[in-house]
């Protein structure tokens, strides 16, 4: 395999010469094999966003030259449609806060913007890691920002999802409203019931989840982007996170906004733990009502069998027939 060397503070490494990253990756790849899981793709969006914003931001302000900064708005680009996805090789699980990450990003970015401008992987003739890439920026500002962002983006999918549940529950609701059934407390026979008011509250649950998330999600739009290292904006340019979040605003079609306190929003992560709580409220609810369902399912002889769930493989190695909800 062809190798080539790349030097950093601690010393020098041969590193593939076919690959995007650079020795910093190839250290923390090194450092950190622990579960060959790697960041999702939203996240590998989000940040390659925030690169661009942030080139966009330094060049308009006058810290990055334009020819820099077209380069590297192209690289993001292509990373944007989904290019070099392979290259971003940093474990899950890694020290230092997304460091690792972060240079990972840097890196690839630069060497393909070097590239767009003519220079081979691993020079960093016109475009280096930290000097360009990363200007004004700081882990500590950028994978916070990244991971609201990707979490922004991901969340539609789940939340179109849980409306088509939602659907499907009332549809059943309308569909058994006049079949009754016995209600039951603590698996015991108590008042009679309408199946379909079951199934309409089960669908009145999913609609409350679902605009519990997207409220608890609403919070993520506040960015600490531009805080830089601990939240003061040390090398950053004043009006360099309003360029940058403006930026992100428009090609997000999200109503971001700068935080309050940048301080404030890089030590803390509250906004994390409430949407996490809201998709575990949400967990909650599908467990119970797949309960619910697995118990009136039962049988067919010595259980409920009130209803019956569509058949999608055979449920038993010994018992022929045998359907497992």
């Amino acid at each position: 395999m062809r190798t080539r060397i790349e030097r950093d503070s601690l010393g020098i490494k041969r590193v593939p010469a076919s690959v995007y990253y650079g020795i910093q990756t190839f250290r923390a790849v090194e450092n950190f094999p622990i579960s060959g899981l790697r960041l999702p793709d939203e996240m590998v969006r989000a940040y390659a966003l925030i690169k661009k914003a942030a080139a966009h931001a330094n060049a308009a302000l006058g810290n990055l030259p334009r020819r820099y900064a077209s380069a590297l708005g192209r690289a993001c680009n292509e990373v944007l449609r989904g290019a070099f996805h392979d290259q971003f090789v940093v474990d899950v699980y890694q020290a230092g806060a997304g460091t690792s990450f972060n240079m990972n990003m840097n890196e690839v970015l630069a060497n393909r913007a070097n590239e767009l401008l003519g220079a081979g992987k691993g020079s960093y003739r016109y475009l280096r890691p930290n000097d360009h890439v990363n200007m004004a920026q700081s882990t500590n500002d950028t994978f916070p920002t990244a991971m609201r962002l990707g979490c922004l983006m991901a969340l539609p999918s789940l939340l179109d999802a849980m409306e088509v549940l939602e659907g499907t529950l009332q549809r059943k609701a309308r569909q058994f409203a006049h079949v009754v059934k016995a209600g039951r407390t603590h698996l015991q026979d108590a008042v009679p019931v309408r199946l379909g008011r079951e199934f309409g509250a089960y669908a009145l649950a999913v609609n409350k989840a679902r605009r519990h998330i997207a409220e608890t999600a609403r919070a993520l739009n506040e960015l600490n982007l531009g805080g830089t290292a601990v939240g003061t904006g040390m090398n950053a340019h004043p009006r360099y996170r309003l360029l940058a979040i403006g930026a992100l605003r428009r090609w997000t079609r999200l109503p971001l906004r700068g935080a309050q306190d940048l301080m404030e929003r890089t030590e803390s992560l509250g906004d994390f733990a409430r949407l996490s709580g809201s998709l575990r409220a949400f967990a909650l609810e599908l467990i119970r009502i797949a309960n619910d369902l697995r118990l009136m399912t039962s049988g067919p002889n010595t259980g409920f069998g009130e209803i019956d769930l569509p058949a999608v493989q055979p449920g038993s190695s010994i018992m022929p027939g045998k359907v497992n909800p």
